[in-house]
């Protein structure tokens, strides 16, 4: 198979944009959470990177564009645009298996599948999930929630009540 120059120049950016980190997460890379969308080498040349935050006031999103940015520049590229695509909203179903493993490498319970939407818009809704995560760290599904709010608003606080460890989980959206 031939490839070309453009082909192998798109390769390398997207290996550089796929290889930047979580600012909340830093264990994950934006490629492991889905946020990373598309790279392409447009015809000046100049490398289109679009990402999309897990949610749209997202207060990170400065911080991973920056990244994303400076991380293609240093593979070599002078000219890079990271580009905020909000449509489809990203789904914690976006999170790659790999991804799931590091969270729960991590103690992090990862999310279970997002609820079924149509297109549009995100639904609002105001009861709890249904979800009971499982202890990362034993496995036990016996755990309590102790907040709604962890450290950031994605994820919520819980503890095992078979080996007491508190531990985070990345909620579903």
């Amino acid at each position: 198979m031939v490839t070309t120059t453009r082909e192998r120049d798109r390769a390398r950016a997207e290996a550089a944009a796929s290889a930047v980190t979580d600012p909340e997460l830093p264990m994950l890379t934006l490629a492991d959470l889905g946020i990373l969308r598309g790279v392409e080498i447009e015809g000046d040349g100049t490398v289109a990177v679009w990402i999309t935050p897990t949610y749209s006031g997202c207060p990170a999103l400065t911080e991973m564009r920056a990244d994303v940015d400076r991380a293609v520049r240093a593979a070599g590229f002078e000219r890079v645009e990271v580009r905020t695509e909000l449509s489809p909203p990203w789904t914690t179903d976006w999170i790659s298996d790999e991804g799931r493993r590091k969270l729960a490498e991590h103690g992090i319970s990862p999310p279970g599948s997002a609820p079924p939407r149509a297109s549009g818009p995100v639904p609002l809704t105001l009861l709890p999930t249904r979800t009971v995560p499982r202890c990362p760290l034993c496995g036990s599904e016996r755990t309590e929630e102790l907040s709604r709010f962890g450290a950031t608003s994605c994820k919520s606080l819980h503890r095992c009540q078979s080996c007491l460890e508190p531990f985070e989980h990345v909620k579903e959206i």
